[in-house]
């Protein structure tokens, strides 16, 4: 019996199956953590030293910053990556709830604040327009209703077959899929300082929200749903997080390696090559790579007419300009997220996706984590980071080794300006991060800060498949696939993986 034990055992281990994730976002971290589950032998690698992509963290003499989420929205999605594995997110990490989700501040100094109560966020709602406030459970009930389909139901199905597009063309007219967020939003509100602040969420996924499809007005709901969370420490904690836990299941992690070569055979991958010249072989890849990148640099000679009618035509999302500081003195009116509204809004987003140029009537995302979070500095300082959006590199114009400390400047006095009296004497560390920076740190496409904008024409089947088109074991996780770009986006890639596996 022992013998017969021993030849099992022996059995199983060699007939494992290996995968290799290419990319270590939290798309590739998710798929990692599943496939594992799955019963692969898994080895994940990434290029950056760090894992988590473009949730990279920086700890500057005492001064935190996240580089890129900032805020958790559908904690669900991680708790389920820990509980596969019999184990507690709780136990690896605090999830704080925010109460004050947004603080929008308008051009006119007045602002708003969407909170966690949604009695006190129609009372806010009133102070600016009664009418808007007694609609806001219409609009509300309205995002549930998307969100009951596009997310609950098809976010984690995978959409590479046409059929399953054309069975949702009835359920996506119900809900006037042709309409845009903006479009969505007026339907319910007047005021123009209320739309703005309801219709904006397309641009936390890389949308223009007079042009994104009114699916993406679920992302409304989700909030209301499952809440807004900051992870203590940062996000960059929570990568740590499911880092402790990958090692504790047994996934190989491998950083500051570059894949940059395919081996095909057959409409297969044979092996990938690293830039030191490594070679790695398995039965399956994945790739969180952003796929412009995947398909124009690293297999371009395999292309379909699909995919090549996908890389002409591809609508990028917009750019993004990231000013990291520290103060050495506290802001303490300052709430954790605060987005500054400029006079322009549409005008605005004409500038950034179709004009191409650097706006001066700018608007700013500003993260406060020392609000909640008072590691994040010295006693008795603050940190922050101010997020722009602004054209991706498609714009040839903006030299951004030219312009980029121009801009930060702008930045600065912009701030000074509307929330901040006196911020450049106050400013003792600063640095930022510029389109070209994710174009080289993170091979972004164009330097695009979340990949394909998330038009209609760009969602489900129309955009890039989750089964490779080309490659039969080849999958995609990510920003630029399905269902789209955003943590609870990403991490429900890996769940489309999951059930096409």
């Amino acid at each position: 019996m022992p013998c017969f034990i021993s030849r099992a055992f022996f059995f199983c281990k060699k007939k494992m199956k290996k995968a290799i994730v290419i990319g270590a976002g939290f798309g590739g971290i998710a798929s990692a953590i599943r496939l594992i589950k799955k019963g692969y032998k898994v080895e994940l690698v990434d290029r950056c030293n760090n894992l988590g992509g473009r949730a990279q963290f920086f700890n500057i003499k005492g001064f935190k910053y996240d580089a890129g989420p900032t805020i958790i929205t559908a904690p669900f999605l991680f708790e389920e990556l820990f509980s596969i594995h019999n184990k507690k997110l709780e136990d690896y990490i605090t999830l704080k709830p925010l109460d004050v989700w947004y603080r929008f501040i308008y051009n006119d100094g007045t602002y708003f604040d969407y909170e966690k109560s949604i009695e006190k966020t129609i009372l806010n709602m009133k102070e600016i327009s009664e009418d808007d406030a007694n609609n806001y459970q219409n609009l509300l009930e309205s995002s549930k209703k998307i969100y009951d389909l596009a997310f609950t139901k098809l976010a984690h199905q995978p959409f590479h077959n046409l059929s399953t597009m054309i069975k949702q063309i009835p359920f996506l007219l119900k809900f006037r899929s042709y309409e845009n967020v903006y479009k969505f939003t007026s339907r319910y509100l007047k005021n123009e300082k209320l739309r703005r602040a309801f219709s904006i969420q397309p641009l936390l996924v890389g949308g223009n929200p007079f042009e994104t499809t009114c699916i993406y007005s679920l992302i409304h709901y989700l909030e209301r749903a499952h809440g807004v969370y900051f992870a203590m420490g940062g996000t960059g904690n929570l990568v740590k997080a499911l880092s402790k836990l990958m090692k504790e299941i047994g996934i190989k992690i491998t950083l500051n390696t570059t894949i940059n070569k395919f081996v095909l055979k057959n409409k297969k991958i044979y092996s990938v090559i690293d830039q030191k010249g490594n070679e790695r072989k398995a039965d399956i890849f994945i790739s969180n790579l952003d796929p412009l990148h995947l398909y124009k640099k690293i297999i371009s000679k395999n292309n379909s007419l699909s995919l090549k009618y996908k890389k002409k035509y591809a609508k990028h999302s917009m750019g993004l300009f990231v000013l990291f500081f520290g103060t050495k003195k506290k802001f303490k009116d300052i709430k954790h997220h605060s987005i500054i509204f400029g006079k322009e809004y549409f005008e605005l987003l004409e500038k950034i996706f179709k004009k191409n140029e650097l706006p001066k009537d700018i608007s700013i995302y500003l993260h406060r984590p020392t609000a909640t979070d008072s590691s994040f500095a010295p006693k008795g300082c603050d940190s922050f980071y101010a997020l722009v959006p602004v054209p991706n590199l498609e714009s040839k114009s903006i030299l951004w080794e030219k312009e980029a400390n121009n801009f930060k400047n702008h930045i600065v006095k912009v701030l000074e300006k509307k929330l901040m009296p006196g911020l450049k004497k106050e400013i003792v560390q600063e640095f930022y991060m510029t389109p070209l920076d994710f174009k080289n740190n993170y091979l972004s496409d164009e330097g695009a800060g979340f990949s394909l904008a998330p038009f209609f024409t760009q969602s489900a089947w129309f955009r890039f498949h989750n089964k490779s088109e080309v490659l039969d074991n080849l999958f995609l996780v990510g920003a630029g696939t399905h269902p789209g770009a955003g943590v609870p986006g990403v991490l429900s890639s890996a769940r489309v993986l999951e059930s096409l596996l």
